[in-house]
């Protein structure tokens, strides 16, 4: 047995297996979610941004924003946010403003047009939600327990990069 494994507490296999299995499963929803935005813009014929792009719209919604602040909020998982936002602001999807107060800092909101994307996205959203419930795959029960455990699991995972540091 190697030092690491002696080391290392012992964990129950069957809670292992089950914690690896939700971790696949959820890298594995959020490629199928962008795959969902994907089809919905090719359905309604936009195509010349991306589901990632979408996303970030959607997620921003009516507020106006630093990219710092995209990541502390939650709405922007990736590590290219610069890249995206500078592609939006090129497309004509958000509008940017240096700050004020900050001058190194920029603040970003969404154009006529963006909502107009933030739009399609909560459309394809309501609609999933409202098959969800209608097809008896999930009711309000099984949502709050999703997110409840989702995070308490955001919460771990917080609390250990805390430690870490």
């Amino acid at each position: 047995m190697s030092m690491e494994m002696q080391l290392t507490p012992p964990v129950r296999k069957g809670f292992m297996s089950g914690y690896l299995e939700a971790l696949a499963l959820v890298e594995r929803l959020h490629r199928l979610l962008l795959d969902v935005i994907k089809d919905e813009f090719e359905r309604v014929g936009v195509l010349e941004i991306n589901a990632v792009q979408a996303l970030l719209l959607f997620n921003i919604g009516d507020n106006e924003v630093t990219a710092g602040e995209l990541k502390s909020r939650g709405y922007y998982q990736g590590s290219n946010v610069s890249y995206n936002l500078k592609k939006l602001v090129e497309m004509g999807y958000m509008h940017h403003q240096r700050c004020e107060i900050d001058r190194r800092s920029v603040r970003v909101k969404l154009t006529p047009r963006g909502r107009q994307i933030r739009d399609v996205i909560g459309a394809l959203f309501a609609r999933h939600a409202e098959g969800l419930e209608a097809k008896g795959v999930l009711g309000p029960e099984g949502i709050e327990d999703i997110t409840t455990s989702l995070k308490r699991v955001e919460r771990y995972w917080t609390d250990q990069i805390r430690y870490i540091y």
